[in-house]
């Protein structure tokens, strides 16, 4: 990366030292669509980095490009609008459309620089040139990543900040930068993972522990290589009846503050008052949630029983309750686990396209990427995509 920085932005005999940040993807190993109804997700920043090669400016500009075909960007950090939003630009999770045309890459740097600048936070320009392992458009965080690297590079590789605190600048710059109404879980993952260990965290306290997963198991993410681009309408529409069963739950239930507090008694109770769909989409978030805690424990005592179970049940619950399903997806989670050496699959990620998770047993890896590769393709017509990843640990220089 040093020469191709050079190439991009050549330096001069005042140039400061070239530095590298990384950060890591995410998966969400149990509780999906779950963090921005203030719930539990289980997740692990994974091997597929993202790295930033940058040298800092005294001038307060911005300069970067990316590896990828992309169109390079620059900006000043005191020019950016200080309320972006009302400045007329309209974003959706996961998709923008603005009076400027399509999202570019580089409104995440300009979405972290300007959360840190709102913060008071001493941060500098720099030039700089992003690369990623991370395959575009399959949800395993690399805006996420893209804004802690960004945030890294304006501080100084070397300044110290707690990853929680990083992950809650990263998502401000996401929300209300960008406009995209995300939860934390995606920025804290990535900032705070470790090396080995999945990370439970509580979405409304930001309380999180780390959890060891069963001896010889392996991550798999399975792509399913559909194109998804009326996803994130879709998503919307699933917040939003989230807010709709909590408002109308409320009337009936004062006190109650979010779908993650009610309890699935309380839902049959007042179910018959619920649009149907409104009822099933807080019947997943009530039922997700306990399935992130549970899987946690059940990794804990390396019980791969319940595992399965548990996987199987968030399977059905995404795709019946929550309809963020597809038949690729169950294609290929039936296709898993008619593995020998496969624990447990399912869909992640906001759904209807898409990725699985796979719990494996290390020496089965193989297979699965063979099994999938032929079977899936063939009887879906798309072309799969199988990364076997490590769990790493969160955001930093690059040792």
């Amino acid at each position: 990366m040093f020469d191709a920085l050079e190439t991009h932005f050549p330096s001069d005999s005042d140039s400061e030292r070239t530095e590298i940040v990384r950060a890591p993807g995410r998966v969400n190993l149990m509780g999906d669509h779950t963090d921005y109804t203030e719930g539990y997700v289980l997740s692990a920043a994974i091997s597929l980095d993202t790295w930033l090669a940058f040298r800092r400016r005294r001038d307060g500009q911005v300069r970067v490009a990316s590896m990828e075909p992309a169109e390079p960007a620059a900006f000043l950090i005191d020019d950016l609008d200080p309320n972006p939003i009302a400045a007329g630009t309209r974003h959706w999770s996961g998709q923008v459309e603005s009076s400027a045309g399509t999202r570019r890459w580089s409104e995440y740097v300009e979405g972290a620089a300007w959360s840190l600048r709102e913060a008071a936070l001493p941060i500098r320009g720099f030039d700089g040139l992003v690369d990623t392992a991370m395959p575009l458009g399959v949800d395993l965080g690399s805006s996420a990543a893209l804004e802690l690297v960004s945030g890294l590079a304006l501080l100084g590789a070397g300044r110290i900040m707690s990853p929680p605190a990083l992950a809650a600048l990263a998502q401000r710059a996401e929300r209300e930068y960008m406009g995209i109404d995300s939860g934390i879980a995606d920025q804290f993952a990535s900032a705070a993972g470790r090396e080995d260990r999945a990370l439970l965290l509580d979405c409304r306290s930001l309380e999180s522990r780390y959890v060891s997963l069963p001896f010889g198991l392996r991550v798999v993410v399975c792509d399913t290589g559909v194109p998804r681009p009326a996803r994130s309408r879709i998503l919307d529409d699933r917040r939003a009846e989230c807010a709709r069963a909590l408002a109308l739950l409320s009337e009936r239930m004062p006190g109650l503050c979010s779908l993650r507090d009610l309890d699935p008694a309380s839902l049959k109770r007042h179910q018959a008052q619920l649009p149907d769909n409104v009822a099933r989409r807080a019947e997943h978030v009530i039922s997700e949630n306990a399935r992130a805690l549970a899987t946690a424990l059940a990794m804990e005592r390396g019980d791969l029983d319940e595992l399965a179970r548990l996987f199987a049940e968030s399977h059905v619950s995404l795709r019946d309750n929550f309809e963020v399903g597809s038949a690729e997806l169950d294609a290929m989670v039936q296709i898993a686990k008619g593995v020998p050496g496969v624990i447990a699959a399912r869909a992640t990620g906001p759904g209807l396209g898409g990725c699985t998770v796979n719990l494996v047993l290390a020496d089965a890896v193989g297979a699965l990427t063979a099994t999938i590769g032929r079977e899936y393709d063939r009887r879906t017509g798309y072309r799969s995509h199988v990364y076997a990843v490590d769990i790493v640990d969160g955001a930093g220089p690059l040792a």
